[in-house]
């Protein structure tokens, strides 16, 4: 059963920042930071209230991806991260980004908060953050 409402382009647009943003950290880092991009459609707080589709969250301005701002965000979706944005849909996740709002990419080790939210785990390059349940109970 999916936890956010997509269709098949919405799944394809998925698929591009997914890769766009973290093509490098194999299929389990692009679960990953997917964790992040669907969790922000289905929380509805903080930075995220009213983002309740797939489009609004991937184009969010302020508070977006910069992927979107690159021409490889713009490359056609694969099979492969086709299937994997789908999983995501369906509700399959990953830890540490299990219930992040945020991953970044930092120059050396992660800070232990991010936005005022606590650091939950590192994969590869990406340290991921997740809200309390008191902020955000949406996400859980």
């Amino acid at each position: 059963m999916a936890v956010v409402n997509a269709n098949s382009e919405d799944i394809k647009l998925l698929a591009r920042l997914m890769r766009a943003e973290a093509e490098g950290e194999g299929d389990l880092g692009m679960l990953m930071a997917g964790n992040v991009m669907v969790n922000r459609v289905k929380c509805n707080c903080l930075d995220f209230v009213n983002i309740r589709t797939i489009p609004q969250m991937v184009f969010q301005s302020p508070g977006g991806f910069e992927a979107t701002q690159k021409s490889y965000f713009y490359q056609r979706a694969r099979d492969r991260e086709i299937r994997l944005a789908q999983r995501l849909v369906n509700g399959e996740r990953q830890h540490p980004a299990t219930y992040s709002l945020w991953f970044f990419r930092p120059a050396g080790e992660c800070p232990p908060t991010w936005w005022n939210q606590a650091h939950s785990g590192r994969f590869k390059n990406h340290c991921f953050y997740s809200p309390s349940w008191e902020d955000c109970p949406g996400v859980y």
